[in-house]
């Protein structure tokens, strides 16, 4: 049996002219948090889509839980769970009405059914909402029951496309919870996609950063880090109309800037210290106004601009329920 829960071998995706996929490969390890990052427009979705049995490759082949999703891919998708970026819960049912819909479509025996949904409403901490209407519920409780709806089933895989998108950050922590707890409680797999970058260094075991259709990193995030040579990172913030000029006045200093939507980066190399004193003297001198100037570790945001030059929002069988994989009641 294969260690791998995802197997991407050569994958190539073309829409007309234009190749959205470009002869990627990876594996995702079995009980892996794996984030996949890139700017918009990088190939992410058609990744995801293709993974998912909605889009055919162009070449490549797709192997989940050991499926090869092109030859079979009814038995593929009943391994997966999916957290769109949209919540789509039906506002007029209550929590446990929303899971007996997914229950009852996943062909769960009756006589599973509750205990299934008993453990879903516990694991997303809704069990006392259970009979409350979804649309009552604030947003980081629907996008919890959304992650229950997508469990219903006892996946092996879980694949969430952006899951925090518009949550505050105590929603977002309260999220990040309930992922740990379903992939290390229960030894379900983890692929998301994120925009917040911080979640991805948060949460991942591994990340792949994907630009243009080609894969150009994977590692943990301390190997993603180190790839890019970064000991240190100068940040200076400053309204969109002086950026040009912080980024002349890191040249002076030998410092090779970054522009952003609102602020100016650069590695520092060797003598971190002194190259912050030399930028502030600097900036002084050519009267420049900014709002901030800091130093820090380098981050997984770090990684990604350095290497891809943007911001991450920048550019006929059936699946039978008594098949499916234990998850709940311990049986796993």
């Amino acid at each position: 049996m294969s260690e791998n829960a995802i197997e991407i071998h050569d994958l190539v995706k073309k829409f007309g002219t234009l190749t959205a996929v470009n002869h990627v490969s990876f594996n995702i390890k079995k009980g892996e948090i794996f984030g996949l990052l890139g700017p918009n427009g990088a190939g992410k979705t058609t990744t995801i889509n293709i993974l998912l049995g909605l889009l055919q490759p162009t070449s490549g082949k797709v192997i989940v839980e050991g499926i090869d999703m092109q030859k079979n891919p009814v038995l593929a998708k009943g391994k997966v769970g999916i957290v769109t970026q949209e919540t789509v819960v039906e506002p007029e049912l209550t929590a446990e009405q929303n899971l007996m819909i997914f229950g009852r479509l996943y062909q769960i025996p009756s006589s599973e059914l509750k205990e299934d949904i008993d453990f879903a409403l516990d694991l997303a901490d809704l069990k006392e909402f259970r009979n409350k209407l979804a649309g009552t519920f604030s947003g980081g409780m629907k996008r919890r029951l959304e992650t229950a709806k997508a469990l219903m089933h006892a996946p092996e895989l879980l694949l969430l496309d952006e899951p925090t998108t518009g949550l505050d950050i105590q929603n977002r922590t309260r999220i990040w919870s309930l992922l740990r707890d379903i992939n290390k409680k229960h030894n379900v797999t983890i692929l998301l996609t994120t925009q917040y970058l911080e979640e991805a260094d948060q949460l991942c075991n591994r990340i792949g950063i994907v630009d243009h259709g080609k894969l150009i990193a994977l590692g943990t995030p301390t190997e993603l880090r180190q790839k890019i040579g970064m000991s240190n990172v100068i940040e200076v913030s400053a309204d969109k109309d002086n950026l040009q000029k912080v980024a002349a006045v890191f040249k002076k200093v030998d410092l090779e800037p970054q522009v952003l939507t609102n602020k100016v980066i650069a590695p520092t190399g060797s003598n971190a210290v002194g190259k912050v004193e030399a930028l502030i003297k600097a900036i002084t001198a050519a009267k420049v106004p900014i709002s901030n100037i800091s130093m820090h570790e380098p981050t997984i945001d770090d990684v990604f601009l350095k290497l891809t030059g943007s911001g991450a929002r920048d550019t006929t069988g059936e699946y039978q329920g008594s098949a499916r994989t234990a998850l709940w009641r311990g049986r796993r």
